[in-house]
């Protein structure tokens, strides 16, 4: 049975498990962090992604988990509305486009996870320190981060490094992947562009149709916010994210670049920027009040690799193409990564030749690097985002009619461009099977 080592427990890195599980791996996973909680903020599964869960088996608790988001509307920062589309099964998808709390998400995918797998499979507290190639396959080093374990006969202690020996091995170990940099040692720190990102969750009024997504503003200073669990008819828990673009002079007021991961933020770090934002519809600043936490997070990525992985080792998810957040792409490309290495994979472990493995991981590569590259650099110009940037450079004194500031056609060609790139036209997606079984 072909042995399949994971680094990482997020989203890319559990949905993996369980595709190559399903089909006979034997699969072992390794997080560093002790203690898997459900934290974080909301994210987007769009529907191309929707569906390779679906396939998993996981679409009731998907759908009492989150909320299927109906509509994407963009707005200038006056609230006034730009553009708007349906998405999901109102766009005529076959799947949903569910929008949910990212610590749920990996909750659910945890627990599936360890039930799927067996006792014992997916290890916490233990990092990835290194890898090499063995003759059959490749030998990684972890080094144990949890607190002392029950049982210290049988578990490695911590600080205690030991080595695992598999067929293969995943990085799936996000924007700091430790396989990613030894593979790629010369790369450096990620890319920023300036932008910082305050999110944060409240339990508020519903707005608009109530599974709407909103954006507002344009590529200096933008307001996304969309609900991820109902809380009755009228109330709903509203994920949302405030961004700003910081000059040169603007970041030297705030101190510099400091933004720690993941760090604790104070209003008064964005929030005067925002209170103008008093919609008909929705009051930005009373929804950023609301919430009972709030964090920041530098708006980074990394260049498209020309290459992920060698040999018997791979990269996936952020540990292989970290993206800007345009576009709710990331965990959807995540998922795709691991359901395209599952179907890569799957002939390969019905197989005898040793070389079957190592092609499958290059057909992977080959399938889906050149489309995370492309979305990459898409993200970058802002993909379908564009319209709000327009629409200011154009009138940024506001409108009376969109149509008198951009023709729906072009609003309408940047929509459309973008799902190209990202792989979700709703033709192209409603007609393909499912792609843990495509033939690669």
């Amino acid at each position: 049975m072909t042995r399949v080592l994971i680094a990482g427990a997020g989203i890319g890195g559990l949905t993996s498990a369980l595709s190559l599980a399903e089909l006979g791996f034997d699969v072992e996973v390794f997080e560093s962090t002790p203690e898997l909680k459900p934290l974080g903020v909301g994210i987007n599964l769009l529907p191309h992604a929707v569906r390779e869960l679906y396939e998993l088996g996981l679409s009731g608790p998907l759908e009492r988990l989150g909320v299927m988001t109906s509509e994407l509307s963009y707005f200038n920062k006056y609230g006034q509305p730009i553009w708007s589309e349906p998405r999901g099964l109102a766009a005529g998808y076959r799947w949903p486009q569910i929008s949910i709390h990212r610590g749920e998400l990996q909750m659910l995918l945890l627990r599936t996870a360890q039930e799927r797998l067996g006792a014992g499979r997916v290890h916490l507290g233990q990092r990835l320190v290194s890898a090499e190639h063995t003759p059959h396959g490749v030998r990684a080093r972890f080094v144990t981060q949890a607190p002392q374990p029950a049982d210290p006969a049988h578990e490695p202690q911590r600080g205690q490094e030991f080595e695992v020996e598999a067929d293969l091995l995943i990085g799936a170990d996000g924007i700091h992947s430790q396989l990613r940099a030894q593979l790629h040692p010369n790369e450096g720190p990620p890319r920023w562009n300036h932008a910082i990102m305050w999110r944060g969750v409240t339990e508020g009024e519903a707005f608009l149709s109530g599974r709407t997504m909103i954006m507002a503003g344009h590529s200096a200073q933008k307001f996304v916010c969309y609900p991820i669990e109902h809380r009755g008819s009228k109330r709903a828990l509203i994920n949302w994210v405030a961004e700003l673009r910081l000059t040169p002079e603007e970041l030297a007021e705030r101190g510099g670049l400091n933004w720690s991961w993941n760090r604790r933020a104070e209003l008064e770090e964005f929030l005067p920027s925002f209170e103008p934002w008093r919609f008909e519809w929705l009051n930005v600043p009373e929804l950023i009040r609301g919430a009972q936490a709030v964090y920041v997070y530098p708006m980074v990525d990394r260049e498209p690799l020309d290459h992920w992985g060698e040999r018997r080792c791979t990269l996936l998810g952020d540990a292989a193409h970290p993206m800007h957040p345009v576009g709710s792409n990331g965990a959807s490309q995540a998922i795709l990564d691991a359901r395209v290495l599952a179907g890569c994979l799957r002939r390969a472990g019905e197989a005898s030749e040793p070389g079957d493995i190592d092609a499958a991981l290059r057909t992977y590569e080959g399938v889906r690097r050149p489309l995370t590259s492309a979305i990459i650099l898409a993200n970058r110009v802002q993909g379908p985002e564009l319209c709000m940037t327009l629409a200011e450079e154009r009138a940024p004194r506001g409108f009376a009619r969109v149509d008198d500031v951009i023709a729906h056609s072009e609003l309408e060609a940047i929509a459309l461009k973008y799902k190209r790139v990202a792989g979700f036209s709703i033709d192209e997606l409603n007609q393909r099977p499912s792609l843990a079984h495509v033939q690669y």
